[in-house]
């Protein structure tokens, strides 16, 4: 069986109670997180996470997995790839 031809995606999924307690998998990478904002890198995209009092109760990359608590306001997705795109067409157009 030849090993170099699959790629395993690890599932994405979001469980939110109440707005209150959110438990996430699928995680990459934190990038950042402070009381009203946590921007994560999922095997989906970038997800930003917006809301208040926000506190990370427990996080493991290995298995790629975070659990938050705190109000949640709003979830936004977007894309890794057409993000970097769109950032070196601007200085593409810039530089010419």
């Amino acid at each position: 069986m030849d090993d170099r031809n699959t790629n395993t995606v690890r599932s994405h999924k979001i469980l939110l109670v109440n707005r209150e307690n959110g438990a996430f998998s699928g995680v990459v990478d934190v990038l950042s997180f402070d009381v009203s904002e946590i921007l994560l890198e999922t095997e989906l995209g970038m997800l930003l996470i917006k809301g208040h009092d926000l506190h990370v109760n427990r996080l493991s990359l290995e298995k790629g997995e975070i659990d938050i608590e705190g109000r949640i306001d709003s979830l936004a997705y977007s894309d890794v790839k057409s993000a970097g795109k769109q950032v070196e067409s601007l200085f593409g157009r810039l530089f010419r």
